[in-house]
């Protein structure tokens, strides 16, 4: 990859970054409004994603050898999974 190929793979992957952040900040916003677990959760879960890009983007490795930052993207999703399914949980079993 060259010097400028690099560069715009660094720089789309801070967009990323931000773009992650920016909605982490949004849900947190909802949570504050509502106390709903469920903003939190999406919260949390896009927090998780901007540390995997930042990980994913920073490290050195090229080919995946880096394939453990990417747990952070399975606990992300894992959040939002366990979160939908239990808001449309029904109201006894919450």
């Amino acid at each position: 990859m060259s010097a400028t190929q690099a560069e715009i793979a660094l720089f789309v992957s801070g967009a990323l970054c931000a773009g992650f952040a920016i909605a982490a900040v949004f849900f947190l916003r909802f949570w504050a409004r509502t106390r709903d677990a469920f903003f939190m959760a999406l919260s949390a879960a896009f927090w998780l994603m901007a540390a995997n890009q930042m990980v994913s983007s920073f490290s050195r490795a090229t080919r995946g050898e880096d394939a453990w930052a990417y747990l952070l993207r399975l606990a992300a999703f894992v959040i939002i999974i366990v979160a939908v399914l239990g808001k449309n949980a029904p109201a006894d079993r919450r």
